[in-house]
């Protein structure tokens, strides 16, 4: 096992003060941890990726804004439980830190559908992924991608000195924003998660065979309930609930 050093150490602890002080307001923690992990893991692109098991549907904060669009979620989600990455994690709690080449040798995933579909059209050849909340129907991770070198043993355990720490910071995250109101319905956190998705209203009723006015209101108590007063704020507070 890599040996991580003292300055590896001291690099783990700034950023996650880092991630805890900006954790202050509500969303945050999502902003500040892909912006703090990818400099501790030298990460190209660093993601907060919620992934529902039972609609195989994944949200994502980055930290480059538009480098996923909406249409590459939609076709993430095409090969979702074929992931290397979901399958290991999904419905695992107590799951640690894996690289896709810990699952699949890079050889291999570079033929399949997903890697030729999704990877390769957003520039990436290699992802790592820490799960910070595991239950049967949520799995919420930081992924770690890459177009250039792979991500070394040094990376994977910088990771798993974080992940325990940064699992408390969410699980606290979410419990203060449930107690600001009551909790969503299943119907309402769907809604929320095709905003995340970059979906309007319009495009969100066809989905889900509603009106465009009735994802209105569903909206307007997602507002309420979190007390939020747009759709960016909302979508910030779901990554804490």
């Amino acid at each position: 096992m890599f040996a991580l050093t003292s300055r590896d150490l001291h690099e783990a602890l700034d950023a996650l003060r880092t991630i805890g002080e900006g954790c202050t307001a509500p969303g945050n923690f999502a902003r500040c941890g892909v912006a703090s992990l990818s400099r501790l893991i030298g990460s190209e692109l660093t993601t907060l990726s919620v992934c529902d098991l039972d609609s195989n549907h994944r949200s994502v904060v980055s930290d480059a804004p538009g480098a996923i669009s909406p249409r590459e979620i939609e076709v993430f989600d095409r090969y979702f439980h074929a992931h290397p990455l979901v399958r290991a994690h999904g419905r695992k709690p107590g799951a640690l830190t894996k690289r896709i080449s810990d699952l699949v040798s890079t050889d291999a995933f570079q033929q399949t559908p997903l890697y030729n579909d999704y990877y390769r059209r957003i520039g990436i050849r290699h992802a790592m992924a820490m799960p910070i909340h595991v239950d049967q129907r949520m799995l919420v991770s930081f992924v770690f991608n890459r177009a250039g070198s792979a991500f070394g043993d040094r990376e994977l355990q910088l990771a798993e000195a974080v992940r325990p720490h940064l699992a408390n910071l969410y699980r606290l995250g979410g419990a203060a924003a449930k107690a600001a109101g009551a909790p969503l319905t299943a119907r309402e956190r769907e809604v929320l998660e095709w905003v995340a998705a970059g979906k309007t209203n319009r495009d969100i009723a066809s989905i889900l065979g509603a009106r465009p006015r009735t994802i209105e209101k569903h909206l307007e108590r997602i507002y309420e309930k979190l007390g939020v007063e747009t759709r960016t704020a909302a979508v910030r507070r779901l990554y804490l609930a």
